[in-house]
């Protein structure tokens, strides 16, 4: 049993459907597989749940962060591992006006006694007014924050120089790390389309390509499907082959009801000319990665990302990608891992679809580009071997006293 004080994650949860939960769910698990000597916990909304999880941080109530900080203070851990997006920690007044997450620095002020280490999960290379006053107070608050992409630390020394600010020097680039235990063989992924139901469809053929994920209005699936009987024709005419669409997800937020049921409805009719197929599932766990590994490749239409958990899964199945640029983490990870082509009109996108399809070799050489990304860069072991070193800083400024400097970028 682990006998040493835990290490405790700060985060929404699931059951919650939410990237950040299940980003977390993933993060944890890897991080009890580094430390099987500590208990790995999770202070989380009302609505998380499971073993290890403490459900406490109450959004209703605008000092939710207080029993937060006495659970913390119970504890007494190791150090404190905060996931951070906006709409987490955003207290809003029976008249709908939000605290600008004061709440959630309030947390940090509350919690200088601990090693702290805060990942937000959205840093946009050209910050808004009120996020860059927010990522100010965050890194003057927390031991380590950190990044998920280089572009993000280096642009924020121009966003700050710019409002004659001094540039925090506790910011540390940690990837969104990935599986490295999800890549199926080819036989595997036969089963695996028998066992999903795909082989007793009479109207799907071999080769897939994948819209997986959360249905939202930034994930733009219309882009594709629009032109999918086209394409779908010219792959068929270039190759002899039948490539349908598969489009696999569940929508999450329900704002985005008329988006989901425009890409539902566009789907059923590709669906009646046997040229698509709609598979609904949460995208979670370990039906996600099989339902991914199912796809040739995966087209990523998002129009409106600084990271992205479904493009880690891609890149964990080794799948070639198509996706949108310039888009922030998206098209820094295409390039850091040349395992993807990018597109910024719809001919483009059209041009790769045809392309990818059309080219075995090309398929195969991006996917080794990916193998290689995934086996050097962004695996969850070397991800969670960053984490320490983060924890080992903010241990070692809360016990001196002495800020973190980590090099600058360039």
């Amino acid at each position: 049993m682990p006998s040493r004080s835990p290490i405790v994650i700060i985060s929404s949860y699931p059951p919650r459907l939410c990237g950040i939960a299940t980003f977390a769910e993933e993060a944890r698990e890897f991080i009890q597989e580094r430390h099987p000597e500590r208990q790995v916990l999770v202070i989380s909304h009302t609505d998380g749940a499971g073993d290890g999880v403490r459900p406490i941080i109450d959004m209703s109530q605008p000092d939710w962060w207080k029993p937060v900080v006495e659970e913390i203070e119970r504890l007494s851990p190791h150090a404190v591992h905060i996931q951070h997006e906006y709409g987490l920690y955003e207290y809003h007044d029976p008249e709908g006006r939000g605290d600008g997450n004061q709440g959630f620095l309030e947390l940090l002020s509350a919690l200088t006694a601990w090693p702290v280490v805060v990942e937000p999960h959205t840093i946009h290379g050209r910050l808004r007014d009120h996020e860059a006053h927010f990522v100010r107070e965050m890194t003057a608050r927390a031991d380590v924050v950190l990044f998920k992409c280089h572009y993000q630390k280096w642009r924020l020394d121009w966003t700050f120089g710019a409002r004659e600010w001094v540039t925090p020097t506790n910011i540390m680039v940690v990837p969104h790390g990935a599986r490295p235990d999800r890549r199926w063989t080819l036989p595997e992924v036969a089963q695996l389309k028998h066992e999903l139901g795909f082989s007793d469809l009479p109207y799907l053929g071999k080769h897939f390509v994948g819209l997986v994920g959360w249905i939202q209005r930034n994930k733009r699936w219309d882009i594709l499907t629009s032109m999918w009987e086209e394409v779908a024709e010219e792959i068929r005419a270039a190759t002899g082959q039948e490539w349908d669409l598969l489009a696999a997800g569940e929508m999450r937020d329900p704002n985005d009801r008329e988006e989901y049921a425009k890409y539902r409805n566009d789907l059923t009719i590709l669906q009646r000319k046997g040229l698509a197929h709609f598979y609904e599932f949460i995208p979670r766990g370990d039906l996600y990665y099989k339902v991914m590994a199912c796809c040739d490749f995966v087209v990523l239409p998002s129009i409106d990302e600084t990271q992205s958990g479904t493009l880690a899964r891609i890149i964990a199945l080794n799948k070639p990608f198509i996706t949108t640029a310039p888009m922030e983490g998206l098209t820094a990870q295409t390039i850091e891992s040349k395992g993807g082509l990018l597109f910024s009109t719809k001919p483009m996108l059209r041009e790769h679809v045809i392309r990818l399809a059309s080219d075995e070799q090309l398929r195969l050489d991006l996917g080794e580009n990916l193998k290689h990304y995934l086996d050097n860069v962004i695996a969850w072991p070397i991800v969670t071997a960053q984490y320490d070193q983060a924890y080992d800083m903010a241990r070692h400024s809360t016990t001196t006293g002495q800020q973190v400097v980590v090099p600058p970028e360039f």
